[in-house]
């Protein structure tokens, strides 16, 4: 975060109890250091068991350490599903292999957290709570125009935080983890709230799958408090990450924003097909480990297809697919072994991510099918599969158009569902590698292959028209 960003304070008062909340710390978690009567206890548990706080140690939570800025971006990645694999980011001291890079660099481009001016982070630079209210009002969408005033008239009136008992705000102190939790837990849940009635259900959303179960926090690990059925009507009051905290007659919870539309009608826009929620998608970024693939101006191949590998799973967790990944790390896989672990989840598509290369050359983009079915037998899906993710990735890179073609390469050859293999562009080429290099047209393409998948889906009689929202 910029030194100029004005700070804002959070303050609590931690010594009053909570009264009413209905969640209650699973035997699951078991942290030595916070016990029954600690001040903090429910809240920490309540984020413990929905794997949004960790312990310090495999035994301890530490709850009077301090935070720093790396472990507040994942506490928040966490409570908003973000994608915190590791990977590289755009700050010069948050490497590959940092513990919080993949959540770093996801807050960084939803704006939640920013560097310095000279691309720095300060991963392990303590957090005051002033900045900590910055983030926390950033991630959860809450107006407060820059302003110390707005922010913390923001979280006072939704019973988050409130000043101390000498007026003071508080905002250059240093949070300790505890304290964190306490905000955070707030933040998600209203139940943690100091005062009740701090949300409003004015959202009507309609369920879209036979039975949808409504739990206590915006995950599935959390317990279940009960659930309702198809082409009901639920009351939402806001999102957390993919998850929307609804009102359904006396019960309060979360579930799942995929699994709801806009409108009383099923065969509306906002309509999303039950179908899909048995949809296995596998995505296969190339080489990896021993194998960097083709390189060109500073920049590997393997590194640029997994980051954008990575980006389009985190567009799909956000839906009903279920998504899989052959590698989510910089490992090495065997072409054998991509095919055979598609065919071990049930694939119902495969989509390879590759960057060209031929002596700085050539430039464009391309993507292959295999179009002899005696060995793939969807010759069909897999073009129009091809097809439908070539226009997308057109429009959206900018980038010369070298078709979509027959290619006898081994991951499409050898699978046995609609595959196909897309090339974003030469990396060898110093207009292409431009684009491969840059962040931002790296979102663009995961963008592009999320949507061609999409309009595969929809070619095929599959109602998904609300799931494009999803990449806006």
């Amino acid at each position: 975060m910029k030194k100029g960003v004005i700070l804002v304070l959070l303050s609590f008062v931690l010594a009053i109890p909570l009264f009413g909340v209905k969640h209650t710390a699973q035997a699951a978690t078991n942290f030595t250091d916070v016990g029954a009567s600690h001040r903090a206890m429910k809240e920490i548990y309540y984020l413990a068991d929905g794997g949004i706080a960790k312990g310090a140690s495999a035994a301890e939570f530490s709850p009077n350490k301090r935070v720093t800025r790396a472990e507040a971006a994942t506490f928040i990645g966490r409570a908003l599903q973000l994608d915190g694999t590791k990977r590289v980011t755009t700050f010069k001291d948050v490497g590959s292999g940092m513990f919080a890079s993949g959540y770093i660099q996801s807050a960084a481009e939803k704006g939640i957290l920013s560097g310095y001016s000279d691309k720095s982070f300060h991963p392990y630079q303590e957090v005051t709570r002033g900045e900590m209210a910055v983030m926390i009002s950033k991630a959860f969408g809450y107006a407060y125009d820059n302003k110390l005033s707005g922010a913390a008239n923001a979280l006072k009136s939704r019973g988050i935080a409130q000043g101390k008992l000498d007026g003071s705000f508080g905002a250059e102190e240093l949070i300790i983890r505890a304290d964190f939790s306490v905000f955070l837990a707030r933040a998600i849940n209203p139940d943690f709230r100091l005062k009740e009635n701090t949300v409003s259900f004015k959202d009507a959303r309609w369920i879209n799958v036979d039975s949808l179960n409504i739990r206590t926090g915006p995950s599935d690990v959390y317990p279940k408090v009960g659930a309702v059925k198809q082409d009901q009507q639920v009351l939402s009051a806001y999102k957390v990450g993919s998850w929307n905290y609804i009102k359904y007659g006396s019960i309060e919870g979360f579930v799942h924003g995929a699994y709801l539309r806009n409108t009383a009608e099923a065969n509306n826009a906002g309509n999303v097909d039950p179908r899909i929620a048995k949809e296995v998608i596998v995505l296969d970024p190339g080489h990896g480990g021993s194998d960097p693939g083709a390189a060109g101006y500073g920049i590997r191949e393997k590194d640029v297809v997994l980051d954008t590998g990575l980006k389009v799973n985190n567009l799909f967790k956000q839906t009903p697919f279920q998504v899989r990944m052959t590698r989510s790390t910089d490992k090495y896989v065997s072409l054998s072994g991509r095919v055979d672990y598609a065919k071990s989840v049930g694939a119902d598509a495969f989509i390879s991510i590759h960057a060209n290369a031929f002596n700085g050359s050539a430039n464009g983009i391309e993507t292959y099918f295999y179009n002899a079915a005696y060995s793939n037998p969807n010759v069909d899906d897999s073009k129009l599969l091809a097809t439908k993710i070539q226009n997308r990735l057109l429009t959206a890179l900018n980038l010369s158009n070298r078709g979509v073609k027959h290619g006898n390469f081994h991951v499409i050859r050898e699978n046995t569902m609609p595959a196909v293999l897309t090339e974003l562009g030469f990396i060898d080429n110093k207009g292409d590698n431009d684009k491969l290099r840059s962040d931002y047209w790296r979102n663009a393409a995961a963008k592009a292959i999320y949507y061609g998948t999409l309009d595969y889906y929809k070619a095929k009689g599959y109602e998904v028209d609300a799931l494009y929202d999803v990449a806006k």
